[in-house]
């Protein structure tokens, strides 16, 4: 592998595709050719929707320090004896929901490797097969972990690992890269990482965030009077110790707003999916909707900009919880605008930050 700055040198292998070192011994195991791996992470996925299958994603989820940070001494004991015992009934069934039942599998799945798919074709264009491209869930299967160590044993000698949050937070950008980092400290031969930054900004990524606007408000029988941005919400506390993502994520609600051209009332920000008893940042978005409802705000939108795929966040919380909480409390028409998913947009967003970070280690064909 060569940067496009630097001449290219011959290579150690006798031939190309042999395997074979120039000057090893005879019996020398083969050796793959040097390759550019690009590891897209998704948050995760239960493998089936019954109670033990949900206690396992759960558990790995909620004793993630990343996403509760209490100490293990009063936490555990807590979600082991008490949480754990009730929550994969009300989990299961939410995802039974929305399980995606031709292919026994999550939609974050399917959609994340839809994605995957995509992406790799574009970098083959790109690239040709200098680059592997996969993914892997943070949290249950595909692991990072076996992921990871697959591509090395591919021949992958340096990797862009990609976690698919636009906005950085420590309970999803971080514990992914942590996730990845933990493999690197078992590996006798690391390969060389670079992690990709957040995107919440990224030119390509607001357009095509402000293309699936128009496009459900072209196709709605009635227009939104307000589209509400849900975030996944956070403890303030975060926001305190030095988290970037509630500012990232206002930033990226103005920034749509201003590509749509909309007046700032017309756009606003709330956050989802609050877990315990401490203060989250707010306003909470199941609550932000009803009050719209009872100001005489009759017909909005919701997209969700912090979710590269859809999910029980958005599939089954936004598209059932908040949606409910809005009609009850006196609203008409709720649209629900799907994430970007693995629309040509979102794509081709995705694969201008991946170029960017690729910068010296792939020359372009």
């Amino acid at each position: 592998m060569t940067s496009p700055n630097v001449e290219p040198q011959p290579t150690d292998l006798d031939t190309p595709g042999s395997g074979r070192l120039a000057h090893a011994p005879a019996d020398h195991p083969p050796v793959a050719r040097p390759k550019v791996g690009v590891l897209l992470a998704n948050l995760g996925t239960p493998d089936a929707t019954d109670y033990w299958s949900m206690r396992r994603y759960l558990s790995e989820f909620l004793s993630d320090k990343r996403v509760v940070d209490y100490p293990s001494w009063k936490w555990q004991p807590l979600l082991q004896l008490i949480i754990l015992s009730r929550r994969p009934f009300k989990s299961g069934a939410a995802y039974r929901g929305i399980w995606n039942t031709e292919k026994d599998e999550s939609p974050l799945l399917t959609i994340t490797r839809e994605q995957t798919r995509k992406v790799a074709e574009g970098l083959h264009a790109l690239y040709g097969d200098q680059v592997v491209v996969d993914f892997c869930m943070r949290y249950g299967n595909p692991s990072t972990d076996s992921v990871l160590r697959g591509m090395q044993a591919a021949g992958c000698e340096r990797i862009l690992f990609f976690p698919l949050y636009p906005q950085y937070a420590s309970p999803t950008t971080a514990t992914a890269n942590d996730q990845a980092f933990r493999t690197l400290m078992k590996l006798k031969w690391q390969p060389a990482v670079r992690t990709v930054p957040s995107y919440f900004d990224h030119p390509d990524y607001i357009a095509a965030l402000a293309s699936s606007v128009r496009e459900a408000c072209d196709t709605a029988d009635t227009p939104p009077e307000v589209l509400v941005a849900s975030y996944h919400g956070v403890p303030k506390r975060f926001l305190m110790e030095g988290d970037p993502y509630h500012c990232q994520c206002q930033k990226t609600t103005r920034l749509l707003r201003e590509a749509l051209g909309w007046a700032p009332d017309e756009v606003q920000t709330a956050f989802q999916s609050k877990f315990g008893p401490e203060e989250w940042v707010g306003p909470a978005t199941v609550e932000h909707v009803a009050e719209l409802a009872r100001q005489g705000k009759k017909h909005i939108a919701v997209i969700s900009p912090a979710f590269a795929s859809d999910c029980v966040e958005t599939l089954e919380e936004i598209e059932e919880e908040i949606r409910e909480a809005y009609l009850e409390a006196g609203g008409e028409t709720f649209t629900y605008i799907p994430c970007l998913n693995d629309r040509d947009d979102h794509i081709a967003a995705l694969l201008a930050v991946i170029r960017n970070e690729l910068s010296g280690w792939c020359p372009a064909r």
